[in-house]
């Protein structure tokens, strides 16, 4: 297990070349959560993750010859990253193997490092035989993402800022994929701030640490599709496990819409753009708040790579959920002018219509009918409820697609 002197060493080697992320108090979401929330914005990073600590502190250990031939990996983005940044700033040669599902965000970011990527297989076990392999042929250092003890100390300075930037911190959520980020984070903790409480937020997805400490071993979990590229590890690391299973005090696990949520809430109310991994421990506060209420916690936005049509996505449905937008569809007369009479009592209601599809050919309309697809900007349920009210009293026959 390593030490608290190994975070601050690793801290000392790399803050020339990492940066001191802020971390802020939010208002909204201590006013509307009941406690003191404080966001470390390691998203700020230069390759958009708290990766790249770790990622550092592994390189800069390398010795003359190891530099000279390179270093491998297998990751999903964010941890290669950093290796392809830092390593391309050292003139150290960098090799990615990641996932072909891998978001294309990450993929190209590191070859703009300089980096060679190769993609292998659909899921992360099946990129890192490959990377062993290719480690094993070329002769290069295989640097892991997580299972690593230089990489676990490198994440583990995040810790420290944290300590330092929130005086009287009392409970600090983070994002739980291989256990790397956790795991250095509460050896700080347990050291020099032990009655803070640590707690673990993963995707139900994956769930490894739940089930791990349940069964008191590491287990592997089945592959999945989690909007959380970036926890979807399906076995934690030997090193990482017995340090979780002694530091961490609590495991939250969270589902893909509460994690969209806790995307949505931050970039709207902290204009902060987080991936799914990064929104994470917001999901699990949404979850857990009335239980820390009026304390001091520090959610680590671990990173904010995230698909931008993922994003419109996640906007979307949230728009819809919120009921800030709404999808209706209806028959409409097919005469002259009924389009009109329908767009003029819409703009009546000051519903904003952002799309309208008119169909005269659908097999779901009669004769002498068409069917029209609506997207309205709303300003809420009661707006909906009006709407609709208002239409269905004007004749109009219609649905609300959920």
């Amino acid at each position: 297990m390593i030490t608290l002197a190994d975070v601050e060493a690793a801290r000392d080697r790399i803050r020339h070349a990492v940066r001191l992320t802020p971390c802020t108090l939010s208002e909204s979401l201590s006013n509307q959560l009941g406690c003191e929330v404080y966001l470390k914005l390691e998203n700020l990073q230069r390759t958009g993750s708290f990766k790249e600590r770790g990622a550092l502190n592994r390189l800069l250990t390398l010795g003359p010859e190891d530099r000279q031939r390179g270093v491998i990996t297998a990751s999903a983005g964010n941890h290669a990253q950093g290796l392809s940044y830092h390593g391309g700033r050292l003139g150290i040669p960098v090799t990615v193997v990641m996932p072909e599902t891998s978001p294309l965000i990450k993929i190209n970011a590191n070859r703009s490092f300089g980096a060679t990527v190769v993609l292998h297989g659909t899921r992360y076990d099946e990129a890192a035989l490959e990377a062993w392999r290719r480690r094993d042929v070329e002769g290069l250092t295989y640097i892991h993402p997580f299972d690593d003890d230089l990489i676990i100390a490198g994440q583990g300075t995040i810790g420290l800022e944290l300590l330092d930037q929130v005086p009287g911190l009392q409970a600090v959520l983070l994002a739980v994929g291989g256990g790397g980020l956790t795991a250095g984070t509460a050896v700080v903790m347990r050291a020099r701030a032990p009655n803070v409480q640590v707690i673990g937020v993963e995707t139900r997805a994956f769930g490894v640490l739940e089930r791990s400490l349940h069964a008191h071993e590491r287990i592997t979990v089945d592959p999945a599709i989690t909007i959380a590229d970036g926890i979807a590890v399906r076995t934690l690391g030997e090193r990482t496990f017995p340090m979780l299973q002694q530091l961490v005090h609590r495991v939250l696990t969270v589902d893909d819409e509460e994690i969209a949520r806790a995307i949505l809430a931050l970039l709207e109310q902290d204009k902060t753009v987080a991936e799914g991994a990064g929104a994470a421990p917001l999901a699990g506060l949404f979850r857990i708040a009335p239980d820390l209420r009026s304390q001091k916690v520090a959610l680590v936005v671990s990173g904010g790579n995230i698909d931008v049509n993922l994003l419109a996505r996640i906007i979307e449905r949230g728009l819809l959920k919120a009921g800030r937008m709404v999808k209706l569809t209806l028959a409409l007369l097919d005469r002259p002018g009924a389009l009109a009479r329908l767009a003029e009592t819409l703009a009546d209601q000051r519903a904003n219509i952002l799309e309208i599809s008119h169909n005269r050919l659908s097999a779901d309309s009669r004769l002498g009918e068409a069917r029209v697809e609506l997207t309205l900007e709303t300003r809420g349920e009661d707006h909906i409820r009006e709407l609709m009210v208002e239409l269905g009293a004007k004749g109009y026959q219609l649905q609300r697609v959920h």
